[in-house]
């Protein structure tokens, strides 16, 4: 996979006074943490930055900053605003291309489920799992097929067949997604033996 060239420059100037001016010029602050070495605050182009978080989460950026020499980075973290969903800091993580590392990956349902069909429910209780693979081999999603659930079924990450160079190290017992029965609206009618431990209780229920 092709890497996402990005440009950004150290900063100088820290506090929310300076990181406000930076947001109003479109930049946006980050970090680079480096392996062995010290950290690296930096400002990015706002633009640039979105147009390389689009390529993918987990695709490999060859970070220039400054008239440095690029480095290969992957996205660590980023926070976004509540309501305009800007992206108001970003973290990457320096890696060696030829080390393995270990990345979230998002997860990818497919295919309609007969329990679907059948009038059951799908839910999808995990959206991510954790991968180990070389930078350059990281996916940046993996698809799993639900089209043979029926209601009552299951599956979890020990059936996930991960992409070639690629091991899942999450938890393989957890549930990945599910097809559950309806839940019903309509209660069932209280029986005459539990109408009679309510009034037990004595009372009026309104004046609790």
């Amino acid at each position: 996979m092709a890497h996402v060239a990005l440009h950004a420059h150290t900063r100088t100037e820290f506090g929310n006074g300076p990181t406000r001016r930076l947001r109003q010029q479109g930049m946006v602050p980050g970090i680079v943490y480096q392996p062995g070495g010290p950290s690296l605050t930096l400002a990015l182009p706002g633009h640039d930055l979105r147009k390389a978080l689009n390529e993918g989460r987990t695709g490999v950026i060859d970070l220039v900053i400054g008239d440095e020499p690029a480095r290969p980075v992957l996205v660590k973290d980023w926070q976004l605003h509540p309501v305009h969903l800007g992206v108001l800091h970003v973290d990457f993580q320096q890696v060696d291309l030829t080390q393995e590392v270990e990345a979230p990956v998002q997860i990818v349902l497919t295919g309609n489920a007969v329990g679907v069909r059948d009038g059951g429910v799908l839910d999808q209780p995990l959206r991510e799992v954790v991968v180990s693979a070389l930078p350059d081999s990281l996916p940046d999603h993996i698809e799993v097929d639900v089209a043979e659930l029926t209601i009552g079924d299951s599956i979890a990450v020990g059936d996930i067949t991960a992409p070639e160079g690629v091991t899942i190290v999450t938890d393989p017992e957890t549930v990945v997604a599910s097809v559950v029965a309806p839940s019903s609206d309509v209660g069932e009618e209280p029986t005459d033996e539990a109408t009679e431990v309510t009034d037990v209780g004595g009372g009026d229920s309104s004046n609790e």
